[in-house]
C-alpha cells in the first residue's frame, strides 16, 4: 500500500518534559513500524509555560509549533487528538476542555488527584462523543500482555495470590529539591498515585475488582531545599511511600507497595501471581522477560521456574519491531500504546480492555483514595464506585 492516500490527524502535545518527550517520540514512530497504520501523525503543537524551553522541544521533537497557552492547543483547529502529559493538577481542565472542543485525548496517569476530579472528567467524557485513553503504558508490554494471555485461558487456574512492588530511589538524598511531585497541590499524592496507580491498574487488568483495601503511608523527609533557592527548605505534604493489602472480588488476596526510598531499585516494578496450577513473574527491569511456574510439569526433572524471552513474533506486537530474540525496550510500550489508540480513533474501535479507558482511570483514583483514607483512619475500606 502506498503512503500517498494515508489519511493525517494532527496531534496537540500537552507537556514536553519526561512523558512529553516519551510520548511525541511514540507518536513519530508509529508509522515506521506500524506500516501502514491507521494514519499519519502530524505533530501540530506543543504547549509549555516556559517559551525557551518549549520552543526547543518543539524543534527537537519535530511540532510545527508551539504555545505557552494551553487553551491554543485545545482549540485548534489542526488538532484532533490531544496528548496530556502535564503535572497531575493539570489533568482536568485541559481534558475536560479538550472533550467539549470535540477533541479526542490521551490524558497520563494518573487520571487525577482524586477520585472527585477523576469523576469530574469521566462525566465530561460521558457527555462527549471523542474517544479517550488513560496512558497506563504497562498493559502494552508483551510480557504483561502473554501474562494475562495465561490468566484469561486458565493456566494458573485460581487465583490467590497477588502482589505488586512499585520501587524506586531517587529522593534517598535528603538534599533532593522540593519538585512538584513532593507537593500535594501539584500531584496529589506521592509514589501512591505516581507508582501505586500503576499496579493498582495492573491488579485490575490482571485479576479483576477489589473489594476492599487497608494502607499505611509515611513521609521519610519532611523538608527538603527549595528548586530556585537551595538555602531555603519547603516542606513535603506527600507520602514517600505507601503499603497496603487488597482483596478482590473473585477471592484472591493481595499486597501493593510503592516508595522511592528503596535503596538500589531504579524502576522495579515487579508482579507475581500465584494460582492452583502455577504462578507467573515479571519486572519492569528485565521487561522482555517473563517468569512462569506450571506445578503439573510433565517431566519432574524439569520443575521449576521458567523464564521466557517474550520477543518471538507470535508474542504481542513483537512483529512489528525486530526479527525474533531481538529485544525491545521501554519506549516501545508507548509506541504500542498509542498506536493503539490511534486505531480506535481513526477505524473507531474500543479503548478497552485493552486499554485503559476512562472509567479505568476513575476506578483506579477511588482504590488510591480508599487506600489513602485507610492509612488515616486505620481501618479497611471497601471499594465502592
Amino acid at each position: 500500500m502506498s503512503g500517498v492516500n494515508l489519511r493525517r490527524i494532527g496531534i496537540g502535545m500537552l507537556g514536553y518534559a519526561f512523558m512529553g518527550k516519551a510520548h511525541s517520540h511514540a507518536w513519530k514512530d508509529i508509522p515506521i513500524f506500524f506500516w501502514p497504520p491507521p494514519a499519519i501523525p502530524d505533530l501540530v503543537v506543543i504547549y509549555g509555560r516556559t517559551e525557551n524551553k518549549v520552543k526547543e522541544a518543539a524543534l527537537r521533537y519535530g511540532y510545527k509549533r508551539f504555545t505557552t497557552n494551553w487553551r491554543e492547543v485545545v482549540k485548534d483547529p489542526e488538532v484532533e487528538i490531544v496528548d496530556n502529559c502535564l503535572p497531575n493538577h493539570l489533568h482536568k481542565n485541559p481534558t475536560i476542555e479538550a472533550m467539549e472542543e470535540g477533541k479526542h485525548v490521551v490524558v497520563e496517569k494518573p487520571l487525577a488527584r482524586s477520585a472527585e476530579e477523576a469523576k469530574e472528567i469521566l462525566d465530561a467524557y460521558r457527555r462527549s462523543k471523542v474517544k479517550a485513553m488513560v496512558a497506563f503504558n504497562y498493559r502494552f508490554v508483551p510480557a504483561v500482555m502473554l501474562a494475562k494471555k495465561l490468566i484469561d485461558e486458565g493456566f494458573l487456574g485460581r487465583i490467590y495470590h497477588f502482589r505488586a512492588r512499585y520501587l524506586q530511589d531517587w529522593l534517598i538524598d535528603p538534599n533532593f529539591p522540593l519538585v512538584w511531585r513532593l507537593q500535594r497541590e501539584s500531584a496529589g499524592s506521592g509514589p501512591l498515585g505516581d507508582l501505586g496507580s500503576h499496579i493498582v491498574d495492573l491488579a485490575r487488568y490482571l485479576i479483576g475488582e477489589p473489594k476492599k483495601v487497608t494502607g499505611m503511608m509515611k513521609t521519610f523527609i519532611e523538608e527538603r531545599p527549595l528548586p530556585r533557592d537551595p538555602s531555603k527548605k519547603g516542606r513535603v505534604t506527600v507520602e514517600d511511600s505507601f503499603v497496603a493489602t487488597i482483596e478482590f472480588e473473585n477471592g484472591a488476596i493481595g499486597t501493593l507497595e510503592a516508595t522511592r526510598f528503596a535503596t538500589g531499585r531504579k524502576n522495579y516494578n515487579n508482579f507475581e501471581i500465584n494460582g492452583e496450577k502455577g504462578s507467573i513473574e515479571f519486572n519492569l527491569e528485565r521487561l522482555n522477560e517473563l517468569k512462569v511456574y506450571w506445578h503439573e510439569e510433565p517431566i519432574k526433572d524439569i520443575e521449576g521456574w521458567h523464564t521466557i524471552l517474550v520477543t518471538e513474533e507470535h508474542h504481542p506486537y513483537i512483529r512489528y519491531y525486530w526479527p525474533s530474540g531481538h529485544i525491545i525496550g521501554w519506549e516501545h510500550t508507548f509506541i504500542n500504546e498509542l498506536y493503539h489508540f490511534l486505531d480506535a480513533v481513526v477505524n473507531d474501535k474500543d479503548i478497552g480492555p485493552q486499554g485503559a479507558t476512562i472509567e479505568d482511570g476513575y476506578r483506579n483514583m477511588v482504590i488510591l483514595d480508599a487506600i489513602a483514607e485507610s492509612a488515616k483512619r486505620g481501618l479497611a475500606i471497601e471499594i465502592r464506585y
